[in-house]
């Protein structure tokens, strides 16, 4: 199965750690590596990484890291990067034509969320998003998690950052069929969000979530849950997963 990774951001909050969001190293292993990893252990070897804002170091390193890894890295460019994060999956239309996993280059994750979510049936014109109904976890960012709201047969009622009602937030890990293609290019005119793609599905009750159940996932936007997430990854041991061998040489 394919894995559409985005990284097209520029991730101006860590500007401090260096110039490319994605290589920036948490616990020695830069966080588009960590991510791929992670996938990788769920039995996922084809990725599609969608760069931008320094994209030719991004995919230069990539390159390296795919060939050391014996992994299939295709390169998917988007020029909008400083557009909402929807244009990034819309670029992979037509190179992706079956279901897929979609995940963040900056969120980190207990790799058995993306194990189990893959043992999910996902229908024709369906996406499912990995949830985390745990609303009093520490490490959301509470200003900045994008929120959604279900209904009691796991189906998103709502989804979006400034949503009032919610009992759930968006892990930015999905499932999805290429209906989500079509779904962001309803909305692109407009709102050119991940969110606004899935607000559509959901109109036709064709997104589903599957709840993490407490596991870890955080994402590292800022200083602040840059911290967190090492001492995340420090208490799970996930580091000791991933061999220095992993690191880039």
């Amino acid at each position: 199965m394919k894995c559409l990774i985005i990284a097209a951001g520029e991730g101006s909050r860590l500007s401090s750690r260096g110039d490319s969001k994605p290589l920036i190293p948490i616990l020695e292993l830069p966080l588009i590596e960590r991510v791929i990893l992670t996938a990788r252990e769920a039995g996922l070897s084809d990725f599609y990484v969608v760069t931008g804002y320094n994209g030719e170091k991004l995919r230069n390193h990539l390159d390296k890291f795919g060939q050391e890894k014996n992994l299939k890295i295709t390169h998917l460019i988007n020029d909008d990067w400083e557009r909402e994060n929807g244009l990034s999956v819309l670029k992979a239309k037509g190179k992706i034509e079956e279901n897929f996993i979609l995940l963040m280059s900056d969120h980190i994750f207990d790799g058995t969320i993306l194990s189990e979510l893959l043992q999910q049936k996902v229908g024709d014109g369906e996406v499912m998003l990995a949830v985390d109904c745990n609303l009093n976890n520490e490490n959301i960012d509470i200003d900045d998690v994008t929120k959604v709201l279900t209904d009691d047969d796991h189906k998103i009622i709502n989804i979006g950052k400034n949503i009032r009602k919610y009992n759930a937030y968006d892990t930015g890990i999905f499932f999805c069929s290429p209906a989500i293609f079509e779904a962001l290019e309803s909305s692109s005119n407009g709102d050119t969000s991940l969110s606004a793609g899935i607000k559509i599905l959901a109109q036709k009750e064709k997104a589903r979530v599957f709840d993490i159940k407490g596991r870890y996932w955080i994402d590292v936007d800022d200083e602040k849950a840059f911290k967190k997430a090492e001492n995340v990854l420090l208490n799970n041991l996930e580091h000791r997963n991933f061999k220095k061998s992993d690191a880039p040489k």
